[in-house]
């Protein structure tokens, strides 16, 4: 049988490269004026985030959340009261680049002002979208080595990374993730090439904090994914189109494998 499509919710907080103009022009001053520098930074900005998901996880007949701004806006895979540098409200990129100009502080009064906008809006719309799903993909995409503020730092990463949670806080049964790593290889093999087609659960991360905070809150069960970009784009990180759709393919074979491992209700 078939599973139902909109049975699941795909959430996709970070493919965007795109800033608020207030945003914007905190980060960048007058320069926001001067077209080749701002496009240049936005373009920085949107290689460090997770480029193309918004493609490659979108399934027709699938509900979809997809996040319209950058994660340096707001990342809204981050918990709202974090207050690291690689927190909700970033100070750097992910080589450490600072993205505010010298002595620049964000208010307490301007830091609330940007969560009530923009990370409660989304959380509000993810929680909305949840109501009678079964199952919650996050959709990411991660660099093909750790980069500076990463915790496996220059280290080589897997072709796909399953994040469900720990077996202290599994997001998803832990009983079933073998299972689901297997369908995922399955689902994935036909466009993983040999020097990369590793595929884990937990490495480099094991919980994807989206998929945490509102399988807590509904009791679905959630999982975040990670894709290497490796896989699907060139080396200054330009989009490879066939690549790009055997992977969107291969996503909707193993959202279906997902959804048939868990038990009707």
């Amino acid at each position: 049988m078939t599973p139902r499509l909109d049975d699941l919710l795909i959430v996709t907080p970070h493919p965007s490269g795109q800033l608020p103009a207030d945003v914007l022009r905190e980060m960048l001053g007058d320069a926001a004026f001067d077209t080749p520098r701002r496009e240049a930074f936005l373009r920085r900005l949107f290689t460090d985030g997770d480029l193309y998901t918004d493609l490659i996880y979108a399934l027709p007949g699938a509900r979809y959340v997809q996040a319209p701004w950058s994660r340096f806006a707001v990342d809204l895979n981050r918990h709202r009261d974090d207050p690291a540098d690689n927190g909700v409200l970033k100070r750097t990129t992910f080589d450490r680049e600072p993205l505010y100009p010298p002595g620049f502080t964000l208010s307490a009064q301007a830091q609330e002002t940007r969560l009530r906008q923009y990370w409660d809006t989304f959380d509000t719309q993810v929680a909305a979208e949840l109501g009678g799903a079964r199952l919650m993909i996050v959709g990411h995409a991660m660099a093909a080595h750790g980069p500076a503020l990463g915790h496996d730092r220059g280290a080589p990463r897997p072709a796909l990374c399953l994040m469900p949670g720990t077996p202290d806080a599994p997001t998803f049964p832990g009983e079933l993730w073998e299972a689901l790593r297997v369908a995922c290889a399955d689902a994935f093999a036909p466009v993983l090439p040999a020097h990369l087609n590793r595929v884990t659960v937990g490495e480099p991360w094991a919980t994807d904090t989206l998929s945490a905070a509102h399988q807590a809150r509904s009791g679905v069960p959630a999982f975040g994914l990670e894709i290497n970009v490796a896989l699907y784009t060139t080396p200054d990180l330009r989009p490879r189109d066939d690549a790009m759709r055997g992977l969107n393919a291969a996503f909707g074979r193993f959202a279906q494998a997902a959804l048939r491992l868990l038990p009707d209700v």
